[in-house]
C-alpha cells in the first residue's frame, strides 16, 4: 500500500501541529508561527509494525558503566574555554550567529586543526567544495585528513563517515531528508535532520559541529526542539563593523553555561583574545559625562566593561528609549527608580544606552553602574576614569549584595583602578583589598550619587 500525503501546520517555536492554520499557536501561545508542511503517512500495518518494540531491561545504577574520554583541544583556546575544557567525543555542538559573523570561518579553522591527526569531514550545503577550498587557502589551513563534501541531502551522509571522528554541517537549515516531502529549512526538516545526526553521533561516537542560522530577532531559526537535541548551543555575537567577536554558551551539558570567549576577526582568520580586560574600555572615559566601568562576571571569568549613557532633551513628542547590550525592560525599571528615589526626571528626556565592544550584560550586578552612567549624563559630570561600580539596585533604591564580589574587586586591582563602589553587604568579603584600592560601601542609590557627584 502506498503512502498518502497530508497537510499539517507546524509551530516554529514549540513544534506543535494543527490540522488548520491558526493565527496563534494553541500550545505555546506565540503568534504567526504556524507554517504549512506536507507529511507522508504510512499505512496502518506499517505503523503498527514500527510501534511495537521491546524495551531494554532496566539495570541498577551501580551496574551502568561508561568510558572516560579526554577532551580534544580545538586549536583555539577561547573556544575550548567556552566548551568547558575542550571537545567531548560524540557530542552535538550547535553554533548560531548573524550572517557574516564568522561561523564558517572559525569552524573551518577548527576542522583544519583537528585534521592534523584525525579524519574530519566538512559537509557544505551552501558552498561548493571549491569555495570551501578558497576559504582554506585564504586562512592558510588544510590537510589530507580534511575531507570536503557538497550536497543538501543527508540520507547518504552516514556512508561517508567511515573513520571520521569530527564532522561539520554547514548548515542545518540548508539540508533535508527524503523521509519528509517538505522543503529544507522547514520545521519538520530541521527537526528530522537534527534527530538523524544525533543518532549517528551517539551510535558511532562522531562529534558534529552544526551551523545554524538566526532569525531577525536573534534566535536560532527552526523549532525550539533543535536546541533541546543539542549537547551544546553556542552563539557568535558581535557587530560586523567591529573586529571583536563574543562566543557565548547558552547550553552546555559538559560545562558551565553563560561562559564567554573573546575573539578578533583578522585577515588571517579568527584568533583568540587572551588579554580581554581592556578591550571593552574606551580611551576617552573620565573625560566625557555618561561613562562608567563595571566588572562583569560572565561564566568563570570577570572583565571590566564600559557602559555609556546619553541623555538629551526630546525634540518631538514622545521621548525615545534605546538600549544596546542592556535589556530594555531593565533600563525602564532603573529609570523609574532614579526618578522616584533620587528625584531625577527623565519624562522629557531621550535616553540612549550602549555597552562597549558589543557585549551583552545580563546580570543584576551591573544595575548600579548603569544608574551611575545615567546620572553622569543627567548631571553632565564625568565619573573618574579610575573608578569602578557594581551592585544590584532594588525598587526601593537599596543596593543589594551580589555574587563574586571578591573576583570583581580583584579584577579592578589588576587593571589599576583606584576606587570601587560596591554594596555595603559585600564589604566583609573584600576587606583584604583595602590596602590596594579604595573601597566605598553603598547602601542606597542616593549614597552612590553623593559619592560620585558631590555638591560643588
Amino acid at each position: 500500500m502506498a503512502k498518502t500525503a497530508s497537510t499539517v501546520f507546524v509551530c516554529g517555536e514549540c513544534g506543535a501541529t494543527s490540522p488548520r492554520w491558526l493565527g496563534r499557536c494553541p500550545s505555546c501561545g506565540q503568534y504567526n508561527t504556524l507554517t504549512e508542511e506536507v507529511v507522508k503517512s504510512a499505512p496502518a500495518a506499517e505503523k503498527t509494525k514500527k510501534s511495537v518494540y521491546s524495551a531494554p531491561n532496566a539495570r541498577p545504577l551501580s551496574a551502568v558503566t561508561y568510558e572516560r574520554h579526554d577532551r580534544t583541544p580545538s586549536g583555539i583556546s577561547e573556544f575550548d574555554t567556552v566548551l568547558g575544557g575542550g571537545i567531548v567525543g560524540g557530542s552535538l555542538i550547535l553554533l548560531g550567529g548573524d550572517p557574516g559573523i564568522g561561523k564558517s570561518t572559525i569552524l573551518t579553522q577548527i576542522a583544519a586543526h583537528l585534521s592534523r591527526d584525525r579524519k574530519v569531514l566538512y559537509f557544505s550545503a551552501e558552498e561548493s567544495c571549491s569555495q570551501v577550498k578558497m576559504r582554506c587557502d585564504r586562512l592558510g589551513v588544510g590537510g589530507e585528513n580534511m575531507l570536503l563534501l557538497n550536497g543538501t541531502c543527508i540520507d547518504g551522509l552516514e556512508n561517508e563517515l567511515d573513520g571520521v571522528e569530527f564532522c561539520v554541517i554547514d548548515s542545518i537549515q540548508a539540508v533535508y531528508t527524503d523521509d519528509l516531502s517538505s522543503s529544507s529549512g522547514s520545521v519538520g526538516q530541521v527537526r528530522e535532520c537534527a534527530t538523524k545526526l544525533m543518532r549517528i553521533a551517539k551510535s558511532r561516537n562522531i562529534t558534529f559541529f552544526i551551523i545554524g542560522h538566526v532569525t531577525k530577532e536573534g534566535a536560532l531559526a527552526g523549532p525550539k526542539v533543535l536546541e533541546h537535541i543539542m549537547d551544546t548551543v553556542l552563539y557568535f555575537e558581535g557587530e560586523n563593523r567591529e573586529n571583536f567577536r563574543i562566543l557565548r554558551a547558552v547550553k552546555n551539558r559538559f560545562g558551565n553555561v553563560s561562559e564567554v570567549g573573546v575573539f578578533e576577526m583578522t585577515g588571517e582568520g579568527i584568533i583568540a583574545v587572551n588579554d580581554y580586560s581592556g578591550i571593552f574600555l574606551s580611551e576617552s572615559r573620565g573625560e566625557e559625562a555618561g561613562c562608567t566601568v563595571t566588572p562583569s562576571q560572565t561564566g568563570n571569568r570577570c572583565m571590566n566593561v564600559e557602559i555609556q549613557a546619553l541623555i538629551t532633551k526630546a525634540a518631538y513628542g514622545q521621548p525615545r528609549r534605546m538600549s544596546l547590550g542592556v535589556d530594555y525592560n531593565k533600563l525602564a525599571l532603573l529609570l523609574a527608580v532614579l526618578e522616584k528615589r533620587c528625584n531625577l526626571h527623565f519624562s522629557s528626556q531621550e535616553v540612549y544606552i550602549n555597552v562597549m565592544g558589543g557585549i551583552k550584560l545580563n546580570e543584576p550586578a551591573t544595575d548600579l553602574a548603569l544608574c551611575a552612567a545615567l546620572a553622569s549624563s543627567y548631571f553632565d559630570r564625568p565619573v573618574d576614569k579610575f573608578t569602578a561600580v557594581f551592585g544590584e539596585v532594588g525598587l526601593t533604591g537599596e543596593v543589594r549584595a551580589v555574587q563574586y564580589a571578591e573576583k570583581r574587586v580583584q579584577e579592578c586591582v589588576k587593571m589599576g583602578f583606584k576606587r570601587v563602589l560596591l554594596p555595603a553587604k559585600n564589604m566583609k568579603s573584600v576587606a583584604k583589598y583595602a590596602d590596594k584600592i579604595s573601597i566605598v560601601p553603598v547602601l542606597y542609590l542616593g549614597t552612590m550619587l553623593k559619592t560620585l557627584f558631590p555638591k560643588e
